[in-house]
């Protein structure tokens, strides 16, 4: 993938927009011009050419990119055009763009090939002689993601989850520890056991715990619904088809988490995952059980196919008693964030405007677009109930405001908080960012994060 040895024999990748590709292109051979004009190459985005050399080999790599996009993904698609060998980027970019650019390469190489055979030939390497172990830990953190969402949910049910936290937590010196099924309701934490219980695959609260706890308190929670069929709201097939993904919230704090630690960020950091499977069975809650919670607020269940914010609130619950500085989630919630920002931008809501302005910077910054929506609380009046504190969904209109709307309302006001409303999967594929599990807003958050908790 990278190497900070640089062969005599190492390839020029120039990077190169529409724009810039008239002037680039005089500054070539005449032979190398002609060569490029017969490919019709002209440097729109995604476009490569590779000029000859006299002996038959490659000369220089020309790769078209575009500008308007973060140049994270300037040469990621080239991994998987590229003939192996040593390459090297030969452009005028400072080190923080040839840095994002090498994050591309090496998202670049990602595969999920843990059901197929490997594709074992050879591989380009790039030369990359500055910030190998930053680049190195953006990659692990989002192969992460993408390596948890993928896996399908007979490989990903809650034990599974379990596994993999525990795993990290032990490659970082982490503390790890669970709350597994009835313990769950002698724990008190009844929503979380009542949204998994149905399933032949224990419910549970995943707990991590790391870093010095003199720093400040950061914590992670994220949702872990392993497979959601809806419950007894059942989807239909094919909304249910891509539904391993709806741990996805989990996969991502866990990324975070790894990037955290990997980094060494001075902060107290706790990671909790409520874990279930929404299954269907003879003991599965239904619609218009009034479900106890943590907080000791009861809901009623107007829908079994919004779990996510039941399993949430428990956790969340747990997560403010500790008093963090900053409490964040991330959640695969609902379609209505997809109907309004479409797949593929995150949307995040927070009760406090100075965190939602940091985050929004941090987002430009990072080159990572997430979009803040409103916690519009006239809205609440959706989730009324006439038995109970109030319901656990709402009408037609507003999905993603009412959902975050339930779950500040176990939010005490002084506690810092933003919540994610996440796709957390590509559905096409794009240079760096194959079909399938996604990290998404993981960069714009690790940039808030290193903002205010920056390493020594």
């Amino acid at each position: 993938m990278f190497t900070q040895e640089k062969p005599a024999n190492s390839i020029a990748l120039h990077p190169l927009t529409q724009a810039g590709w008239g002037g680039f292109a005089a500054s070539l051979p005449e032979a190398s011009q002609h060569w490029a004009k017969l490919h019709a190459f002209s440097a729109k985005p995604g476009q490569v050419c590779l000029l000859p050399d006299v002996q038959g080999g490659i000369s220089k790599v020309l790769a078209g990119y575009d500008e308007a996009d973060s140049l994270r993904w300037a040469i990621a698609g080239l991994p998987g055009k590229l003939p192996g060998g040593h390459y090297h980027l030969e452009c005028d970019w400072p080190e923080s763009d040839r840095l994002l650019a090498s994050l591309g390469w090496g998202l670049g190489y990602y595969r999920f090939e843990n059901f197929t055979k490997p594709d074992n030939k050879p591989r380009p390497v790039l030369y990359m002689p500055e910030q190998q172990d930053r680049a190195r830990a953006f990659i692990q953190a989002v192969a992460l993601v993408r390596d948890l969402i993928n896996q399908p949910a007979n490989h990903m049910m809650p034990e599974h989850l379990s596994a993999a936290t525990g795993q990290l937590a032990k490659a970082f010196g982490a503390d790890f520890s669970e709350v597994v099924g009835e313990d769950l309701l002698r724990e008190n934490y009844p929503a979380i056991h009542a949204v998994g219980r149905a399933s032949s695959h224990a419910p549970r609260l995943l707990k991590l715990r790391w870093g010095n706890p003199d720093h400040p308190a950061v914590t992670l929670v994220g949702k872990g619904i392993c497979f959601d069929t809806g419950g007894l709201d059942i989807k239909p097939s094919q909304y249910m088809r891509l539904m391993k993904k709806d741990m996805g919230g989990a996969a991502h704090v866990l990324g975070l988490a790894r990037l955290i630690m990997q980094l060494q960020l001075p902060v107290h950091l706790r990671v909790l995952i409520p874990a279930a499977d929404n299954a269907i069975g003879g003991d599965a809650f239904r619609p218009g059980d009034i479900l106890a919670t943590r907080a000791g607020k009861q809901v009623e269940v107007d829908n079994t196919d919004a779990e996510g914010r039941l399993v949430l609130c428990d956790a969340l619950t747990d997560a403010v008693a500790q008093k963090p500085q900053l409490l964040l989630d991330f959640a695969t919630l609902t379609g209505a964030a997809r109907v309004a920002l479409g797949t593929e931008i995150p949307v995040f809501f927070s009760n406090n405007r100075e965190l939602t302005a940091k985050l929004q910077a941090a987002s430009a910054a990072s080159g990572e677009l997430i979009w803040n929506l409103p916690l519009h609380q006239p809205y609440f009046e959706q989730l009324k109930s006439n038995h109970a504190d109030f319901t656990n969904s709402g009408g037609s209109y507003g999905g993603a405001i009412t959902a975050a709307l339930f779950l500040n309302e176990f939010i005490p006001k002084e506690v810092d908080w933003a919540h994610f409303d996440i796709m957390a999967w590509n559905s096409r594929e794009r240079a760096g960012r194959p079909v399938g599990g996604e990290a998404m807003g993981l960069f714009a958050v690790y940039a808030y994060l290193e903002s205010v908790y920056p390493a020594a």
